[in-house]
């Protein structure tokens, strides 16, 4: 249909649409709000407003990062802070989508395999925790509250 026809849309009448499912992105939610829409129609705060959420999700992001080797929700702190900087950040939003179909797909495959396979799998991931928790404890020192039936190296 042409654009000059009655009732032709333009592509600034549709909704922005993200992803194949026809969702409008975060992004585009967020700006959709009476309170974001607020902030952008002022240039001298949406600017630090922006600059704020890259530095917190950026923060966030660091955290995360640097708790990924230890025990604990790494990686969820880690899209945590992507969420943050999808909310404003295009990048940060596809790599959030790029993030959320790998873990789609990771666990579908798991799911679908036996249970000794689903078994295996979490004993190798009990583990390497292990193995990561008493290297860490090695490196930065053993609390004292550690028992000392641990074995740890001492």
């Amino acid at each position: 249909m042409a654009a000059d026809q009655p009732g032709a849309e333009t592509p600034d009448d549709r909704p922005a649409r993200y992803g194949s499912d026809g969702s409008t992105s975060l992004r585009e939610r967020v700006a959709a709000t009476r309170w974001r829409s607020r902030i952008a129609a002022r240039r001298s705060v949406n600017h630090p407003y922006r600059i704020a959420v890259g530095v917190v999700g950026a923060l966030i992001v660091a955290v995360g990062i640097a708790a990924i080797p230890l025990p604990g929700p790494g990686w969820l702190i880690v899209i945590t802070g992507l969420f943050v900087l999808a909310t404003e950040f295009l990048w940060a939003e596809r790599l959030l989508e790029f993030t959320k179909r790998h873990v789609t797909r990771w666990t579908d495959w798991v799911t679908h395999r036996p249970v000794w396979v689903r078994v295996l799998l979490g004993l190798a991931t009990a583990a390497f925790v292990y193995g990561v928790l008493v290297v860490t404890l090695h490196a930065i020192g053993i609390p004292g509250w550690v028992p000392g039936w641990v074995p740890l190296w001492r």
